[in-house]
């Protein structure tokens, strides 16, 4: 059988495919809202890298200047950088990028930042200078950006903001106090805000969280200050939104998909399975030869299936022709002897008084004869009826055994019965008294046929090596035989050359049934004198 996936096979990849699109939905809008974040926390340590070194530079050039009047260096300006951040810092690597790696799956996102803290004490004064140089580029660069900046000083107060909290601390903040350490730090923070949500296609974000990035502003292994900036990202509402189209375009496609897994499904299960049920109410019908094996099963169930289906079908086809010939059998052989027994009791009713002696016992007689064919008759219909529906048990016959059994019991009664000798001792799956009653009719049918000077020889031929191993027995007789006409139909129920003689056209049906039901096969074999027989039974074992 040609090789074909199993029906479950094909409901799983279904059940797969169909389970696959949602969640991959999911999975793609998760993992796009994460790139939002993280190409926002890419925009701003840009932005701040850029803001940092403007910063360095203006401090620097402020130090120099000497705007304080104290501070004539940057050496001792500023804050030690944390240990466990001065390796970084002291890489030997000329290039050292920041990589965005905030993730909504993995990273936390914390409550919004607390308010700045008002001191009483002034920033640094050279960074506040340096802030209100830088204070004017950031600013212009947020209107493009959009982007929240302040610059702190070593103490994290802010010397530059684009918002409200010039000269306000900022070190309770966590990535405040971890930049001035000289760690880089990214978070993610929760975005509260009493405005509605913004239209789709305005600049405003409605997403609810926020970007932090802080960045530490060294000099060699010292901190100057820190860099703070901040930007809602991009939600998904709006990103799908700009990409609108091709969105429209992938929904297509996952339609084209879903219909092409149904049309998959409906090819490989709905219509075979379709085509048998379509087959199965035509032979309800009546019709003949409806039901047969699919040409294209598709799958291996639908395919066994059909092919259990249609042979069921043929069985019961069969069968009913089977049923059908035998019951007309059955009337026309029950009919004769009816119809003969009617009559002779009519004649005796009407005439029984006007009758000889000799008339009335001739009818009687006939009376007689045809109530003994009759219960002749009913017993090998029982016997073939037992046959049919016989189930195998595990008892095993000696072949050699039960032929000499048998072969003895009709020498008694006269039959002239040979058996050529053999030192094997055959064991065939059948009960002994089957196996009996099965030579038995063999022999009865010889001397039905060829009368009391028969003679029937009986030979156990080798073992046959077929997919069971086999034992073939040969009965053969030097009767009249059987003609060529006849042959095919010498195992028929009710085919008799031998009905003068009082047969039945049972005997042959009833020994073809028991040996089929044992796995066994029986054959006319080819013969110049009388009829031959050849039995073939499974075996168990063979001992010699």
């Amino acid at each position: 059988m040609a090789w074909r996936p199993r029906l479950r096979t094909v409901l799983v990849i279904v059940n797969i495919v169909i389970l696959a699109l949602p969640l991959g939905g999911i999975a793609v809008l998760r993992l796009y809202e994460s790139a939002l974040v993280r190409q926002t926390e890419s925009e701003l340590i840009a932005q701040g890298a850029f803001v940092a070194a403007t910063y360095k530079a203006a401090l620097v050039r402020t130090l120099n200047e000497n705007v304080s009047g104290q501070i004539t260096s940057l050496e001792p300006y500023g804050v030690l950088m944390a240990s466990e951040w001065m390796q970084e810092k002291g890489s030997t690597e000329r290039w050292q990028p920041r990589a965005a790696n905030l993730d909504l799956a993995v990273d936390q996102i914390q409550p919004p930042p607390p308010d700045a803290i008002r001191l009483s004490l002034p920033a640094d004064p050279a960074a506040t200078v340096a802030g209100r140089d830088i204070m004017p580029v950031i600013q212009d660069a947020q209107v493009v950006t959009l982007a929240s900046i302040r610059v702190m000083d070593y103490k994290g107060i802010v010397v530059a903001s684009t918002g409200e909290e010039l000269d306000q601390s900022l070190a309770n903040w966590n990535e405040v106090a971890r930049a001035l350490a000289g760690e880089h730090v990214s978070s993610l923070r929760a975005r509260v805000s009493d405005e509605p949500i913004p239209p789709l296609h305005s600049i405003s974000r409605g997403a609810r969280v926020r970007v932090f990035v802080a960045m530490p502003i060294v000099q060699e292994d010292r901190v100057l200050g820190a860099v703070m900036l901040s930007r809602t990202p991009a939600n998904i509402a709006h990103a799908l939104y700009g990409k609108r189209y091709p969105l429209f375009y992938g929904v297509l496609v996952l339609l084209i998909v879903v219909f092409a897994v149904s049309l998959f499904t409906s090819f490989t299960i709905s219509r075979p399975v379709s085509a048998v049920i379509n087959q199965a109410k035509r032979a309800a019908r009546g019709e003949k030869g409806a039901v047969t094996p699919l040409e294209q099963p598709v799958t291996r169930e639908i395919a066994e299936l059909s092919d259990a289906v249609a042979q069921m079908a043929r069985t019961l086809e069969q069968r009913a022709d089977y049923i059908r010939d035998f019951a007309s059998h059955v009337s026309h052989e029950f009919k004769t002897p009816l119809t003969s027994i009617q009559g002779a009791l009519e004649l005796l009713h009407e005439h029984a008084d006007t009758m000889s002696e000799m008339e009335r016992n001739r009818f009687l007689k006939n009376l007689t004869d045809d109530a003994a064919h009759l219960e002749r008759l009913v017993k090998r219909l029982l016997d073939l009826a037992r046959a049919d529906v016989m189930r195998v048990g595990e008892e095993t016959a000696n072949v050699t055994h039960v032929l000499e059994r048998a072969v003895e019991r009709y020498r008694r009664l006269g039959l002239t019965v040979n058996i050529e000798p053999t030192s094997k001792n055959v064991i065939v799956t059948m009960s002994p008294e089957i196996l009996e009653s099965i030579v038995s009719n063999l022999l009865d049918n010889a001397r039905q046929h060829g009368g009391d000077d028969v003679t029937v020889t009986i030979r156990l031929d080798q073992i046959q090596p077929n997919d069971k191993a086999h034992a073939a027995i040969v009965i053969t007789d030097d009767g009249p035989g059987i003609s060529e006409a006849n042959t095919a139909r010498v195992f028929k129920p009710f085919f008799t050359t031998a009905r003068a003689r009082d047969g039945t056209g049972l005997g042959l049906a009833v020994v073809r049934s028991l040996i089929t039901a044992h796995d066994g096969s029986i054959r006319l074999r080819p013969s110049n004198v009388g009829a031959a027989f050849e039995l073939q039974l499974p075996v168990t074992s063979n001992a010699s």
